[in-house]
């Protein structure tokens, strides 16, 4: 049995990734994908939504965000959660209340109940995000880092890409309802697997020292092939404390507001092209199968966008190629305003869109993953989207707000671009972090 030693959290840094870690990374890129199908589900359903209820332009943008308000505040509530009982058990409820909300959905009567179900179902949602962000930069060691938080936020599209097809098919032959009899099928399978494959992060276990915590590190050691210890490495005293108010003092005041301000900016772009597009294509004369296959196209653009980011984010630093994305990105959705002559052309500038505000929305993952330290990881990631999600509840209401002004297209799609440019500003005034040598996670160069 190894000595209690303080090398335990530099030997997880430089060892090899063993069975365990990737197995779990892996579940967490699969739950992420959950979250994809289960945000932009409302979207595939609202043209039905609107057709049966009668809901007009604004009172479907209301809709169209509940579930985005309830992941704000899931985010916040429940990160912080996770930095005080822990990743497993936090991710073990969300899942819990996304089934729940899922399948209440499918039973919804009116405009006001379907609101209420989708605002607890984002709270679980909200939550997650927070979570597997936390764990999956503690299970991976320091080189493959941004590699695998980039991979865990890019199981988002690939969420959305899975479901949108199966739900477009869906809407073939049934209705809205069965998209959300869907999703909670498939939430509630992965309850199970998240039970049996899903392990505490060592980097919380250590830090926070909950009941058993020497007993839980030396199982987890033993799965992933390395020595016990006899005693659990001294805590860092220099540690913040696992609380919201830490987050809003120094030395981190700073780097949580930009990046709030950042994320919140982005994804307001985001969630105007994930939301909108179905109504945007129903309303151009095609059908609402048609209208969902050009928001697979628009997240078939966002996978490849967030994958060619990991694989970029291996050489390059990730900030420079997050403001590049958004720069982009600011560009396309601007274009995708103008309009296009035939579906196949609306589906390519959706993908082109989607590729890059996907990009930069997985970028912004890694980012936040190493801009706080392992205490208040999840807080601080809870708190960057929770407060964010605002701007992703926003965007869909300010877009319906200026169609029922009148407003054309073109200039709607310019004013929801320009969150992207704000937030790319927000990036390049980030300051950089030095880790504490006593991290559990270190912060690449």
């Amino acid at each position: 049995m190894a000595s209690g030693g303080t090398d335990i959290r530099r030997l997880l840094d430089e060892s090899s990734m063993g069975r365990l870690q990737i197995t779990a990374i892996i579940l967490c890129i699969l739950l992420n994908a959950l979250d994809g199908f289960d945000v932009l589900a409302i979207s595939f359903a609202s043209p039905g939504i609107a057709a049966e209820w009668g809901v007009d332009r604004a009172a479907l943008g209301l809709v169209l965000s509940m579930e985005l308000i309830g992941m704000a505040a899931g985010s916040v509530l429940l990160g912080g959660l996770a930095d005080r009982i822990g990743r497993r058990p936090t991710i073990l409820l969300c899942l819990t209340v996304m089934t729940t909300g899922m399948l209440a959905a499918a039973f919804s009567f009116s405009v006001a109940s379907l609101s209420a179900v989708r605002f607890v179902t984002g709270i679980g949602i909200g939550g997650m995000l927070a979570c597997t962000n936390a764990i999956v930069a503690e299970l991976a060691n320091a080189r493959a880092r941004s590699l695998a938080v980039a991979l865990m936020a890019a199981g988002y599209p690939m969420g959305a890409i899975l479901g949108g097809s199966v739900a477009s098919m869906l809407l073939v032959s049934g209705d809205w309802r069965d998209i959300f009899l869907l999703g909670a099928v498939m939430t509630g399978i992965f309850l199970p697997f998240s039970i049996a494959l899903l392990p505490e992060s060592i980097g919380f276990l250590v830090q926070r020292r909950p009941a058993n915590a020497l007993d839980r590190v030396n199982k987890l050691l033993t799965r992933m092939g390395h020595q016990q210890l006899s005693a659990l490495p001294s805590p860092d005293m220099a540690a913040p404390k696992a609380s919201i108010a830490t987050l809003f003092t120094p030395p981190l005041a700073r780097t949580t507001l930009l990046l709030t301000a950042s994320y919140f900016a982005h994804i307001m772009t985001f969630y105007f092209i994930l939301k909108w597009v179905p109504k945007i294509v129903v309303d151009m004369g095609y059908a609402p199968s048609a209208a969902g296959g050009v928001l697979v196209w628009a997240n078939v653009g966002g996978l490849m966008g967030a994958l060619l980011l990991s694989v970029l984010s291996w050489r390059i630093d990730v900030r420079a190629l997050v403001i590049t994305a958004m720069l982009f990105s600011t560009a396309m959705v601007t274009v995708f305003g103008q309009g296009q002559a035939s579906l196949a052309g609306l589906a390519l500038v959706a993908a082109a869109a989607g590729f890059c505000t996907n990009a930069a929305v997985v970028g912004l993952y890694a980012i936040i993953a190493h801009a706080f330290p392992t205490t208040v990881r999840a807080g601080g990631t809870g708190i960057v989207i929770g407060i964010g999600r605002g701007g992703a509840a926003l965007g869909p209401i300010v877009a319906g707000f200026l169609f029922t002004l009148d407003f054309k297209l073109p200039v709607v799609a310019l004013v929801m671009a320009s969150g992207s440019l704000v937030a790319a500003c927000a990036l390049i005034l980030l300051p950089a972090r030095r880790p504490s040598p006593q991290e559990c996670v270190s912060t690449p160069s």
